[in-house]
């Protein structure tokens, strides 16, 4: 027996079960899209009722970027290195190098530059939004964003100002003492450079001698920068006892006289003495016995020599033995000579007017001279004088108009000084706390 099958009778049933399918299909993507929908509307009503936590900022970005957050990048220039080269290794584009750099060149001078730390401040475009250096606790610069260009400045650093009073005894040398009353060196040569026309700190230096020193104080979040205005000085010393008031940006004595007069008592700030004066001793050079009318100042080659008072120039080249000299003439018939120099100093030629502690040259060892040192010889009416003995006139006093003034700020140092009032020593006056900027 046989079954035969009718084909056509069953390709409606297939067709109709393609249809089926294809429904169902369309029906669970329409509920996938649905679903998907009503989760992104449950998502989005609950994210607009979240509060975004603040975004975080870097301490120190202007107020008008405080809302905003930054990227940083931190860097030292090294000794040797320039501020282009640190910041290339740091992988900065070469554009906000150039700009940063241009910016900056008003301001400082990297020919000089000794390094320094740096910051980098990047937006989240990743574009440059700011540039902090820093050459010294108060030489700091920023080149930031105002409006559509970048500016430069130097940083107000805000520093605080302390009144305090210095004490020191004597025992080998001034800038010894000054170490062991725990200052620095340039506390010693500010306090040499006020006594300069009054104490020879070669000859006149005693052990045992004492001093005192009224001066500010400058820090930085109780970091010491450096000294600010000294208002009083005192040295009780065997040669002599002299007290030096500030008053009106000069220095006076107790009596109102001013403490600077027509000569320096040396024309160099520090320096040991190699030979004293003599009018008869060895020659270094040539033997024999020989009078020597100066002071020989053993120094470093190239120490600024300064006048010792406003002069002209009368020579100023190659005088024999002496090698390179520079000699002064002054008032009331004074002359004075510097020899065995190693070059002359800006501007310095022949007529020219000089002020008192201008620089005319600097040390050396021309002409024969067994090593670099200043021979410094002083001449009145024709005649050389000991320049260590010689008694010059008396400084300007105050005038009687503001005498009044002066002996009230006289009074108050003076007060100070014997520990009164105002400073004591290694203590800082709360009264005289004042904040001031650089």
């Amino acid at each position: 027996m046989t079954i035969e099958f009718d084909f056509k009778r069953l390709r409606p049933s297939r067709l109709r079960m393609r249809r089926i399918q294809t429904k169902k299909r369309r029906r669970l993507l329409a509920g996938g899209i649905f679903i998907g929908l009503a989760a992104l509307a449950v998502f989005l009503f609950l994210s607009a009722k979240t509060t975004p936590p603040p975004p975080t900022t870097l301490k120190g970005l202007p107020s008008e970027t405080k809302d905003a957050e930054y990227r940083m990048i931190e860097g030292k220039v090294g000794a040797g290195e320039t501020l282009f080269e640190s910041l290339s290794d740091k992988k900065i584009p070469v554009r906000w190098i150039e700009l940063i750099i241009t910016k900056l060149q008003p301001h400082l001078d990297f020919k000089k530059m000794k390094g320094g730390s740096y910051r980098v401040f990047v937006d989240d475009r990743e574009e440059l939004a700011k540039f902090v250096y820093e050459e010294g606790p108060v030489e700091i610069y920023e080149v930031a964003k105002d409006g559509t260009d970048f500016v430069a400045q130097r940083v107000n650093v805000p520093l605080e100002k302390q009144l305090v009073k210095v004490t020191g005894e004597i025992q080998s040398s001034l800038f010894e003492a000054m170490e062991t009353a725990g200052e620095q060196d340039s506390l010693t040569l500010a306090f040499a450079e006020i006594l300069a026309w009054e104490i020879d700190f070669y000859m006149d230096v005693r052990e045992g001698d004492q001093f005192k020193i009224v001066v500010e104080k400058r820090v930085k979040e109780k970091e010491f920068i450096d000294y600010g205005t000294i208002h009083a000085v005192t040295y009780a010393g065997q040669e002599k006892n002299i007290t030096g008031i500030r008053y009106r940006d000069d220095y006076y004595d107790e009596n109102g006289r001013s403490l600077k007069r027509a000569f320096l008592k040396s024309p160099l700030r520090f320096n040991r003495i190699s030979s004293r004066f003599s009018r008869s001793r060895r020659h270094p050079i040539l033997g024999g016995l020989r009078p020597h009318y100066g002071v020989d100042y053993a120094a470093p080659v190239g120490t600024p020599v300064w006048a010792v008072g406003d002069g002209k120039v009368v020579l100023c080249g190659w005088n024999g033995g002496y090698g390179k000299q520079v000699v002064l003439r002054h008032m009331n018939g004074y002359m004075t000579h510097y020899g065995h120099l190693s070059r002359f100093g800006p501007g310095i030629r022949n007529g020219t007017q000089v002020e008192q502690k201008q620089v005319i040259g600097y040390v050396g060892s021309t002409g024969l001279s067994t090593g670099p040192h200043l021979d410094y010889r002083l001449e009145k009416d024709s005649q050389f004088r000991n320049p260590l003995k010689e008694t010059f006139p008396t400084g300007i006093p105050i005038t009687q108009g503001e005498m009044d003034v002066f002996l009230k700020r006289r009074d108050e140092v003076f007060a100070w000084l014997r520990g009164d009032s105002g400073p004591s020593q290694g203590s800082v006056s709360s009264a005289q706390r004042k904040t001031v900027e650089r």
